[in-house]
């Protein structure tokens, strides 16, 4: 998803009615589809979708199969699972960003889209960081002060450097404890040291 494009969410749910309602009330602000069975929300995914709202118990294929099946393809995806099952213990293994129980509002569909891209946002600026400042500490390790002083290209850096940093300490003081999970579940342990949280 581009900053300048509307995020692609998949509906699914084995309740036509039910992923039908749900996409008529996303599609004036998402680019939405919709999938019945498990196995057509595995034929409809791809890069391209960013956020998947997925019913757990659905014949054939059930929503944990999806789930693991996506997460098997390593697809950079937020996953909410939005359900009539209550939770239970099961779900700490699980690997969905958000876990919604029916009946779902309209206010809950957005709220929780909302925070699913917030997050997805936040781990590419705190990627973009982690590089930034990679680069930052090598040419501090490489290089004479006079030469980085006398750097356009080095001031620029230092400057994207805070701009990003900045962004991130806005978007942090947002979040609560499940939106730290969703936003850090797919990054890798080395990033971790990045988090302008933990400075």
């Amino acid at each position: 998803m581009s900053s300048t494009e509307p995020a692609t969410v998949l509906v699914v749910d084995d309740e036509p009615d039910v992923a039908d309602a749900y996409a008529a009330q996303l599609e004036n602000e998402f680019i939405v589809s919709t999938a019945y069975s498990g196995q057509e929300a595995l034929d409809k995914l791809d890069a391209s979708v960013d956020i998947v709202l997925l019913d757990r118990r659905m014949p054939g294929i059930s929503g944990d199969e999806v789930l693991e099946k996506i997460r098997d393809r390593e697809l950079r995806v937020r996953v909410a699972m939005v359900t009539a099952v209550d939770p239970d213990f099961d779900i700490i293994e699980m690997p969905f960003d958000d876990y919604v129980i029916k009946p779902v509002s309209r206010e809950d569909l957005f709220g929780t889209i909302t925070r699913l891209l917030t997050c997805s946002e936040y781990e590419e600026r705190l990627r973009r960081y982690y590089a930034l400042t990679a680069k930052h500490a090598t040419l501090l390790s490489n290089k004479p002060d006079s030469e980085l002083a006398d750097s356009e290209q080095f001031q620029r850096l230092e400057e994207e450097m805070h701009e990003v940093r900045e962004s991130l300490d806005q978007t942090i003081a947002t979040f609560d404890d499940e939106d730290f999970v969703a936003a850090f579940r797919d990054l890798d342990g080395d990033l971790g040291a990045a988090s302008p949280a933990e400075e």
